[in-house]
């Protein structure tokens, strides 16, 4: 046996002990090697020795003896064998074992691609992770081998993981991947989403669109986060490309419906948006006629949510919406019956169903505040999953006799208040919220009734719509399914409103002292060119008057089309003031004590914005229509009148309301 063989079959023994969990028989191997030959491969195996028995310090000590006094060329194969013998060892080791070993392969080898990503899978801590990430995303544009079983699956656990560096490293290698990927990057968009995390979110669609173009659920949700962010412009894009795509009646609806209020919120698109409307009712009518109708409940809310922005034209619009909503309920499973419990004699069950809409908190607290608890139980229903938030738990939560947050499907939520055994249900949302709307629809209370909300909804299993006297007009139950339930008085009473300090001042908006200043302050959705011409011809009739214009939408769009529609009204563009959105609801109150007068909108009037108008004293102007729509500018506006013995303003006629009394206003049509 010469020498090498000699050499190499002891290297053998010291492994064979290595890999035996022999360790102390292997170091006395190492230590009588170190004395019997001049190589360096003890070192490396004693040092290894040592790093398996977590004893850093040591291994380190070791291999430095062994590369001390080397050569440059000697450092370099040394670095190599020491390298080869860690792989050797990782190769055999579990994973949860092999991270120390690797990290230490890393130092010598840094440009290894597949230790990388293995380090990646067995990393948690934040500074290894951007460590190990960066390296990767470096070598991937390269022609390193990649062995892909292994790039995707640590790919898949980095995104759910740790989804900054998840998109990063799924950018590097979007060539290596294929468009079932998809649907991983359109799932943690969702997540993303749901956390407000918007941007991190639309870098998830964009990989995910550069993937599969004409994926349509994906398409979906970047033309919600666009609208969530305001960037009105590419949601119409994005919508007008959902249209073209969507394979299903439903994604037509939705489609269309985030079309149109992509639209909307241009506040310059209006002729599109009325196209984008009729294309709605078309496609509500396809369904009226359909031998198997939607059970979506978005039928019930998407095709007719829009048009009072559009035209007040409650008649015809509710004939369709009714029958949309018994098609709809039609077509759900009945909850199964329950034994009804004896309740407490003294006090009745009420309920009311909330998801948070922010107007209807602000106005339907009194309600919780005032109500009769000898009377009366009240419950709430937040359909929501937890936490809830501060203004819910304090002005409801706290309120109410029970709370609770009810998340998921509608038939679980319905046959939970179901089991609360009510008398009363009362639902907030109406057609805001489809989620309620199928909870409503399966009538797990033997009375329900819808309050507030937008409109109400027509479904056959709602007995109630509670109005007054002035919101709808005299005929309305000749179109309503629902029995309109009309107080005495009035529908909506609000106890006061949070008022902060103003941050709106005269001479720092250019406005002279004895100017006299309108505001008008709604979304993009109510700026019907219509209401922004009678808008320029009252400011024309009034000398010496300045308009602020404030509210959500496209800014751009909604100040050229106010822009516009004064130079054709004969009103220059001096005379108009674009005021920014504040930090909160307090503030925004504050800062009407600015307005000498606030111009309402028509046909879809302010229901919040005109109570804090007039619970700030100022006198609001307004246009009466029919719609609910919801008309608390022209309930306000109606009680006016009848108190002066007038008559009800007509569509083409501006009435103007201080508090309770009326106002003749210079300029009013």
């Amino acid at each position: 046996m010469t020498s090498s063989d000699r050499s190499v079959d002891f290297w053998q023994a010291i492994d064979r002990a290595i890999g035996n969990d022999s360790l102390d028989e292997a170091r006395q191997l190492c230590e009588a090697a170190i004395h019997q030959t001049d190589s360096k491969t003890p070192y490396w195996y004693l040092g290894l020795i040592a790093l398996l028995q977590e004893q850093e310090a040591d291994a380190q000590a070791i291999w430095l003896v062994g590369m001390a006094e080397g050569e440059t060329d000697d450092l370099a194969q040394w670095t190599i064998e020491l390298a080869e013998i860690l792989q050797r060892e990782i190769q055999r080791r579990s994973t949860d074992s092999a991270k120390l070993l690797r990290q230490y392969f890393h130092e010598l080898v840094p440009t290894d691609l597949d230790n990388l990503l293995h380090l990646l899978r067995l990393s948690a801590d934040p500074s290894e992770i951007a460590e190990y990430a960066n390296g990767a995303i470096e070598l991937l544009p390269s022609e390193v081998p990649i062995d892909l079983h292994l790039l995707q699956t640590t790919l898949r656990d980095l995104i759910c993981a740790q989804p900054e560096w998840g998109i990063r490293l799924a950018e590097a290698c979007a060539s290596s991947l294929s468009p079932d990927w998809v649907n991983l990057l359109l799932s943690q968009a969702i997540e993303l989403t749901a956390q407000q995390n918007f941007a991190l979110a639309d870098c998830y669609l964009s990989l995910g669109l550069q993937l599969d173009p004409q994926h349509v659920p994906t398409i979906a949700r970047a033309t919600r986060n666009a609208i969530a962010q305001g960037c009105y412009r590419e949601s119409v894009e994005l919508a007008q490309r959902y249209c073209q795509l969507a394979p299903t009646f439903d994604h037509q609806l939705a489609a269309n419906t985030l079309l149109l209020k992509g639209l909307l919120s241009l506040g310059s698109a209006w002729s599109g948006a009325e196209a984008a409307q009729a294309q709605q009712i078309a496609l509500l009518k396809a369904d009226l006629t359909a031998a198997v109708p939607s059970s979506n409940a978005a039928i019930v809310c998407s095709p007719l949510y829009y048009a009072p922005y559009l035209a007040d034209d409650p008649s015809a619009r509710r004939s369709l919406q009714n029958q949309a909503s018994a098609r709809y309920q039609a077509s759900l499973e009945p909850l199964p019956s329950v034994t009804v419990h004896q309740k407490k004699q003294a006090a009745d069950r009420l309920s009311v169903a909330l998801s948070q809409a922010a107007s209807v908190g602000w106005l339907s607290r009194w309600l919780f505040a005032h109500f009769d608890r000898e009377q009366f139980e009240a419950y709430v229903y937040f359909l929501q999953p937890p936490p809830l938030e501060a203004f819910s738990d304090r002005w409801f939560a706290s309120a109410a006799t029970e709370h609770r947050l009810l998340n998921g499907e509608a038939r679980s939520i319905a046959t939970q208040i179901q089991a609360d055994d009510l008398d009363i249900l009362i639902d907030l949302d109406s057609i805001t919220v489809p989620l309620t709307c199928e909870v409503m629809a399966l009538k797990p209370a033997p009375i329900q009734a819808t309050w507030l909300g937008t409109d109400a909804s027509g479904l056959p299993a709602i007995d109630y719509f509670i109005a007054d006297p002035y919101v709808l007009p005299d005929d309305a139950q000749d179109y309503y399914a629902e029995q309109i339930w009309r107080l005495p008085r009035t529908y909506i009473a609000v106890d006061g409103f949070e008022i902060g300090v103003p941050t709106l001042r005269r001479d720092h908006l250019g406005i002279p002292s004895e100017a006299i200043v309108f505001l008008t302050s709604q979304s993009a959705f109510k700026r019907h060119p219509d209401t922004i011409r009678a808008q320029m011809q009252i400011l024309r009739g009034v000398p010496n008057s300045i308009l602020l214009v404030k509210g959500l939408g496209d800014a751009d769009g909604l100040r050229q089309c106010f822009e516009a529609m004064a130079q054709s009204e004969g009103v220059a563009i001096d005379r108009l003031r674009f005021l920014l959105l504040v930090a909160d609801e307090a503030t925004h109150r504050a800062n009407l004590a600015i307005a000498d007068v606030v111009l309402d909108t028509f046909p879809y009037n302010g229901a919040t914005t005109t109570l804090e108008t007039l619970w700030m004293g100022v006198p609001l102007v307004t246009q009466v229509g029919e719609q609910f729509a919801p008309a608390t500018a022209t309930r306000c506006s109606k009680m006016s009148a009848s108190r002066r013995g007038s008559p009800g303003a007509s569509r083409n006629t501006w009435s103007g309301a201080f508090g309770w009394e009326p106002m003749p206003l210079c300029g009013s049509r």
